[in-house]
């Protein structure tokens, strides 16, 4: 009897105990019982869905779960129309429905409100299964938001055909770049244990329309395409199927030497050729829809065909030539500088693909970085968008906060992303944002694609943070629509992560919205840029100087000196702005003209120079620096305003990290004016506070632990 009332005992405070329910696993489709209930489940007595496919049933069982958790019942399974019922919908299933579906696609959805023989019915219609399966998340996400859900008349497609996480996973369990703990890729006991959590991250990447997953580092071990490794690949890939994702790997390209003895990886030698058609027909016979390759060639270190006097076109079209006859696509990263080369590491990409442009197979994606450096809190747009119009370019955005205060800083991306995405090239005039660069609209490219670098691992909360999560939640809406603003987005996070009542929302969109901006003012202010700590690119070091290579060191960024601060990228200097189109050239090619935001990245100037605000270059430095310490102490006690709204364990672990961020933006903002101050020997303005500390405390400061550098 007692083993009886203590296993009915612990079962029941499983299933009860708020606890885990509230500790972020459940990201954005946490389901929490919405405020109008009552009228939700008014709206959803009922779910007709006939489909009996894999993703239909999907489909329906996300709307059940959704609908359970927001109203408290359970809708009612149902054969046909009835009042209040939600109808899933296919041409197939429903050759009469009352929606058009022209132009929606594969993935697209409708959702409307019709009447149905005098029965009040919202029809989720699309072409196929995963089109319901969007548009059943675009209701939920609807109704947990507050959406009023009477006169719904909602059509939706994918901007971009392809929609990826790049995981930088290793096969060992770690992650590079990694905060949020170990790799969720269990390959020791892949393919046969294949624990909740691998359907868990596939659900939450369909709700915000991500259809693909790399899934091993770019830095790529060979023994990912051995058999053993594509039987655990096949294993996730089934898995995700349901869900509308594609499995991707990572390759390196000497892996014709390192498996199989070759001598050589030449991509023009027949033999090397060959050996990677019987590698994706190999693949391909496992995993069908398998999506294709990822490359990182020539670039850090890594082997790629310039090492056999051949182009990046070269490589990139004989894999595109072994993955086509499948379906499959190459995406060739344009992340390439080299250490023998002195130009000025922002024009290195340009200068190796812009001669290239027109010479890729039909099912090459170039993937290019959001900023010709390395995902910085801010950079101006990578020259190559709008300056290759006959390749599709792909972009790359970091969703891991490599360079943003890593597991801890609320810094919300989707202002970064935003910025990005609105940046105008010019290249066809005005109005040829990068948007319209990579969702094909510029130029008519049918291939398109974006990738964002996973800041997923296996602590329960998926992202190191809570804020964190809102990070991944923004890269895929904007994957889905470039156009969206990160403060809708914002919005529609905080309401399904934490409440829909404005008095929540508000001041956690407020604090979200300004973030960004905020370590930028802390970290690399006015332009200035890749100041971190080298290696582990953590916390300040603009006084490194003595790396064997000038791009590796931050003083190569900032070359502040006597006169003044800044990289010249002018004509007197390395000419970065001649690779932009003419109209921003000219712009950026003059300190007046050029936004304040990138003076120092385009401009050496000096010290005393004075700004549109009358002040300084020096002072006004400070004043950022300044600025952004403070405004971390405002989203501080913002936070602590919201304690009675928001569950305990999710509040007290934001809470530390605000005070770990204030903490070490303090850090930031006391080292950096230290050093430049050493440079510049002006004095500080009135009523900003002396550093904490003398330089070399700062610079004696060492982290050989440091996390995500593996």
């Amino acid at each position: 009897m007692f083993a009886r009332l203590f296993v009915w005992t612990i079962a029941t405070s499983i299933m009860t105990a708020p606890a885990m329910a509230e500790d972020g696993y459940d990201l954005w489709l946490r389901h929490a019982k919405v405020e109008d209930g009552g009228n939700l489940a008014r709206h959803a007595t009922a779910i007709i869905a006939p489909g009996r496919g894999a993703t239909a049933l999907a489909a329906r069982d996300e709307l059940m779960r959704g609908l359970s958790g927001a109203t408290g019942v359970a809708p009612v399974q149902a054969d046909k129309p009835r009042d209040g019922a939600i109808w899933l919908a296919t041409p197939s299933a429903a050759p009469d429905l009352p929606v058009k579906l022209d132009g929606l696609g594969e993935e697209g959805y409708a959702i409307r409100s019709v009447t149905l023989n005098g029965q009040s019915v919202t029809v989720i219609a699309a072409n196929g299964d995963m089109g319901l399966l969007y548009g059943a998340y675009a209701y939920l996400r609807l109704a947990e938001t507050g959406a009023s859900l009477d006169r719904l008349d909602i059509r939706s497609a994918p901007r971009v055909k392809l929609r990826l996480l790049n995981h930088w996973d290793n096969l060992d369990g770690t992650v590079e770049r990694g905060y949020a703990g170990q790799s969720i890729w269990d390959w020791w006991r892949l393919p046969d244990w294949k624990g909740p959590r691998y359907t868990d991250y596939a659900r939450a990447n369909a709700s915000i329309g991500i259809n693909g997953t790399v899934l091993n580092n770019v830095n790529a071990s060979p023994d990912s395409l051995t058999a053993p490794y594509i039987a655990k690949a096949t294993a996730l890939a089934d898995i995700f199927r349901p869900y509308g994702i594609k499995v991707y790997l990572s390759v390196k390209w000497t892996a014709p030497m390192e498996l199989s003895g070759l001598r050589t990886a030449d991509p023009l030698d027949p033999e090397v050729a060959a050996w990677w058609k019987a590698k994706a027909d190999e693949i391909y016979r496992a995993i069908p829809d398998f999506g294709g390759f990822l490359v990182k060639a020539n670039s850090e270190g890594q082997p790629g065909p310039q090492d056999y006097k051949r182009t990046h076109a070269d490589g990139a079209n004989m894999l595109a030539a072994a993955v086509k006859p499948h379906g499959g696509i190459v995406m060739w990263r344009a992340f390439v500088y080299a250490h023998d080369n002195p130009d000025d590491r922002a024009k290195q990409a340009y200068s190796d693909f812009k001669p290239l442009d027109g010479q890729f197979a039909d099912n090459v994606l170039v993937q290019v970085k959001n900023g010709a450096i390395d995902f910085q809190p801010r950079e101006p747009f990578h020259p190559l968008f709008g300056a290759m119009p006959r390749t599709p370019l792909m972009m790359e955005f970091q969703i891991t906060k490599e360079y943003l205060g890593q597991s801890t800083h609320l810094t919300y991306l989707g202002t970064l992303f935003e910025e990005t995405l609105k940046s105008d090239t010019f290249a066809r005039g005005k109005g040829s944002t990068i948007a319209r660069v990579i969702d094909g609209s510029l130029e008519g490219h049918r291939l398109t694609g974006i990738a964002g670098v996973a800041n997923i691992g296996v602590d329960r909360d998926w992202s190191g943070s809570i804020f964190n999560q809102a990070d991944w939640y923004a890269f895929g809406r904007l994957a889905w629509n470039p156009d969206l603003s990160a403060q809708a987005i914002a919005r529609e996070w905080a309401a399904q992560t934490f409440s829909a009542d404005a008095k929540v929302i508000d001041p956690v969109v407020a604090m979200m919205m300004g973030s960004r901006e905020a370590a930028v003012d802390y970290m690399t202010p006015l332009g200035l840029t890749h100041l971190m700590g080298t290696g582990h690119h953590y916390g300040p070091a603009p006084w490194i100087a003595d790396l064997a290579r000038p791009e590796w060191n931050p003083a190569y960024y900032h070359k502040a000196d006597a006169q003044g601060i800044g990289f010249d990228r002018t004509k007197t200097g390395s000419n970065a702005v001649a690779q932009y189109a003419p109209a921003v050239a000219k712009m950026l090619a003059d300190p007046k003209t050029t936004p304040e935001r990138d003076l120092l990245w385009f401009h050496h100037v000096g010290w005393d120079t004075k700004l549109k605000s009358g002040e300084t270059l020096w002072n006004a430095l400070i004043r950022h620096y300044d600025a952004g310490v403070a405004y971390v102490a405002g989203m501080q006690k913002t936070w602590e305003s919201l304690r009675p709204a928001i569950d305990a364990e999710r509040f007290a672990k934001t809470q530390t990290f605000l005070r770990i961020q204030h903490r070490e933006a303090q850090w930031w903002r006391d080292a950096s004016i230290a050093y430049f101050q050493s440079i510049s020997k002006r004095p500080l303005p009135a009523g900003a506070a002396t550093p904490e500390h003398d330089l070399n405390w700062y610079k004696a400061l060492q982290f050989p632990h440091a996390p995500g550098h593996p």
